[in-house]
């Protein structure tokens, strides 16, 4: 329960870290602090308060609290490899500890090569990962994933893959929009210069107009997906709740957009549209993991650990390679 409640806290402050991140690139501050990893020569954690003015507020905050962000997942991946029975789970924990390292390292080449686009992108695309990751890490060790297993429907798997997978590349999209400068490339809404597609056409018109037909599209998947829940599974709690908060989110990120662009790229607004963008996607992953859970609950039966499927079997020892033989009563 405890390491659920730090993997939870952990996915927290990763979520704070992109809002940061978000305001960041609405201010304009991405080069507020010229240097890295130092800030100004100074080190980042010495770096004194009343010289946080500006842009330089927002940038160094960004530091920080990835830096913080940074050491709790490293927290979480020793957790994991010291308590954690199943290795598919302390991989995830891997995973996020090496996605963090290489954000890092994206976030300083961003820097130091003065905001290439592609750099940029990247980053905020690896973002969006590492967030999942934590997610998927909380979900997992929560005590309701180990109780239960949902049903083995096929197509509720098929479409949330494909509703996480589209919401996934629809931030993509966004991230091109926002480091393109593309924003208000459209300046009005819900039309397009006054009509529904756009009278003229450039680089940055064709990735903000891409972004607004994504997010039809992406309306219609997840419309899709928790009519499916609600009804073949409106009895799952597990899978009818985040199925809800997904639709609602849906709606709050239309409205974040359609504010982005009638305020002129509001910093705070814009940020909240790039936070609530991943909260839909990892909402998303949470409803298709738990589509698939049957599927790991075979896989945990396969490495020795006791799940509702298989029944009573020995749980291994952290520290072996190999899984203990099953029990007598197995």
């Amino acid at each position: 329960m405890m390491l659920h409640l730090f993997a939870a806290c952990v996915a927290a402050a990763t979520a704070l870290l992109i809002f940061a991140g978000g305001l960041v690139t609405s201010t304009g501050s991405g080069l507020s602090v010229p240097d890295w990893p130092t800030t100004y020569g100074w080190s980042m954690f010495t770096f004194p308060i009343d010289k946080w003015v500006g842009g330089i507020f927002y940038e160094h905050s960004h530091r920080l609290i990835a830096s913080g962000v940074g050491m709790l997942i490293i927290v979480l991946a020793v957790w994991l490899w010291r308590a954690e029975p199943r290795r598919w789970v302390r991989r995830l924990g891997y995973l996020a500890l090496a996605a963090v390292v290489m954000q890092g390292i994206l976030g300083g080449i961003t820097v130091l090569w003065f905001l290439p686009d592609p750099i940029s992108i990247a980053h905020a695309g690896l973002a969006q990962i590492v967030f999942c990751l934590t997610v998927a890490v909380a979900l997992v060790t929560s005590p309701g994933w180990q109780r239960g297993a949902a049903a083995a429907d096929r197509p509720l798997r098929a479409i949330a893959a494909v509703t996480t997978g589209a919401v996934y590349l629809q931030t993509l999209v966004g991230a091109t929009m926002r480091h393109t400068d593309a924003g208000l490339a459209i300046p009005d809404f819900p039309l397009a210069f006054g009509r529904l597609v756009p009278p003229v056409w450039t680089t940055q018109i064709t990735t903000h107009y891409a972004h607004r037909v994504g997010a039809l599209v992406l309306a219609a998947l997840v419309l899709a997906t928790v009519g499916h829940v609600l009804y073949h599974h409106r009895a799952r709690p597990e899978l009818r709740r985040p199925s809800l908060l997904l639709l609602l989110l849906l709606a709050v990120q239309i409205t974040l957009g359609a504010l982005t662009v009638l305020s002129g790229k509001q910093h705070v607004i814009n940020s909240l549209h790039v936070v609530t963008g991943a909260f839909v996607l990892a909402t998303s992953l949470v409803l298709t993991l738990r589509a698939y859970r049957p599927q790991f609950g075979i896989r945990d039966a396969g490495s020795g650990v006791r799940t509702p499927e298989a029944g009573t079997i020995r749980i291994p020892d952290p520290g072996s390679r190999f899984p203990s033989p099953r029990g007598a009563g197995a």
